[in-house]
């Protein structure tokens, strides 16, 4: 990792380590001093909720009371708060939720690229079942033909469990197996995969020249090695000679690290902004910007992503065409464009709450409308939009997209196979001779 990289990473590190912690913070604040609500300081006005609404709270009680007392079977305290607590964050959106000490670890645990499961990125429906944003390559999940889009009805015959949070449900022991019962879109009944679940190590890059001249570098997610993975990926392939075009491969890529997509984007960037996140509070406002110097000295660069390209890999995309640095390429991507803030509990939970959505350089809102390649691919094995269903414009309760568009018209497609990475070469080779 360069220098230069290693600076600006860090400080984008520290920035966000700072953001939850002020988030916490003002939470915390916010417990011990309810009359800072009424305080004539905006600042303060902006980081404090209204005066706790003791009606709601009162109705809360009756409600729970009457639970406790009259269902049919007894109910445990602690379940029932539970309940209630992921009820208040599941209702907001698809991605604000409630994580016990034992599923913030495997949120945190992602982070670093290595668990033991069957590698696969999930959504949790209302109805609790599980939507799969993308398999990660390489993995049990992938090789079992997993596709993004397909929705896991039970787990070794059972529903879901109410109180399932992430892919938490599908980890166990290395080598133990699990029944999937799956429901996918142009098949009209469930199916049954199983898959034997291993210790996931993600090598989250991979590369090799396409020909000579012409490489191609595959992220599969953003962890927290990946922004040093790829600098190191774009040098071996250097050794080989200048290289004239790049492929980044995006596509399934489910997200990650804000820090790593926007590590890329420097690398490839001699100047300009990357991302920039706004929320309803002065703390939730972040700007990333490029530092100067491009690995790839100007050689063009074209970004493959499909309909399973999410979240991180949409900020990269948008960052790298907005700059006019590359021209993307495939079907348009997920629309996950909103923002998670990890907030630590003292007793060891978090709360994973949506906090700021993502904005390209040209202050365009990725939302529920995700970005629109230059050039359009199609997929091979559909002639039809069916897989266009996979998308955040379709998860119940998302947040809305910004301006003029019709959320969930024009989602894309999953890309698979060979073909993509031609049809991106083929590009890559008409922007080299600077064809239109």
């Amino acid at each position: 990792m360069s220098q230069r990289s290693g600076r600006r990473v860090l400080s984008a590190r520290i920035a966000i380590l700072a953001l939850a912690g002020m988030f916490s913070a003002a939470l915390q604040a916010q417990q011990k001093s309810p009359e800072v609500a009424a305080s004539d300081d905006p600042d303060a006005a902006e980081t404090a909720t209204s005066k706790v609404p003791l009606e709601e709270i009162r109705r809360l009680v009756m409600i729970y009371n009457a639970v406790r007392e009259a269902y049919v079977d007894p109910v445990q305290d602690k379940r029932l708060m539970q309940a209630a607590v992921r009820g208040l964050l599941q209702d907001l959106d698809p991605h604000s939720a409630y994580l016990d000490k034992p599923a913030a670890e495997d949120f945190e645990e992602d982070t670093r690229g290595s668990y033991a499961g069957i590698g696969v990125e999930l959504q949790t429906l209302p109805d609790r079942t599980l939507k799969v944003i993308a398999p990660i390559d390489g993995t049990p999940a992938a090789r079992a033909g997993i596709q993004s889009g397909d929705i896991i009805i039970a787990i070794d015959g059972k529903p879901v469990e109410p109180d399932a949070q992430g892919d938490s449900p599908l980890r166990g022991a290395p080598g133990s197996t699990v029944r999937l019962t799956i429901k996918r879109q142009g098949r009209p009944k469930p199916f049954d995969v199983s898959l034997q679940r291993e210790t996931i190590r993600i090598a989250s890059v991979r590369s090799r020249l396409l020909e000579p001249e012409y490489g191609y570098v595959r992220v599969a997610a953003f962890q927290a090695d990946t922004g040093e993975d790829f600098a190191r990926s774009l040098d071996t392939l250097k050794k080989a000679g200048p290289l004239r075009g790049l492929v980044l491969d995006l596509r399934s890529n489910p997200g990650g690290l804000l820090t790593a997509a926007v590590q890329i984007a420097d690398e490839l960037l001699e100047r300009g902004k990357i991302v920039s996140t706004r929320g309803r509070i002065r703390l939730s406002d972040a700007e990333f910007s490029a530092t100067a110097g491009d690995r790839l000295n100007g050689a063009p660069v074209v970004v493959l992503v499909d309909a399973g390209s999410a979240s991180a890999s949409e900020v990269l995309a948008g960052a790298l065409r907005d700059n006019r640095r590359a021209r993307v390429v495939g079907s348009r991507t997920f629309g996950k464009g909103s923002v998670q803030t990890l907030l630590p509990l003292e007793n060891g939970d978090s709360v994973k709450l949506t906090t700021a959505r993502y904005y390209t350089p040209n202050g365009t809102s990725i939302q529920a409308r995700g970005i629109q390649p230059d050039v359009v691919l199609r997929a091979e094995k559909s002639a039809d939009l069916s897989s266009g269903l996979v998308s955040e414009a379709t998860l119940p309760r998302h947040l809305r997209s910004e301006g003029d568009v019709i959320e969930g018209a024009l989602a894309g497609e999953v890309l698979e196979g060979e073909a993509p990475i031609a049809a991106a070469l083929a590009e890559l080779k008409r922007m080299r001779v600077g064809a239109p």
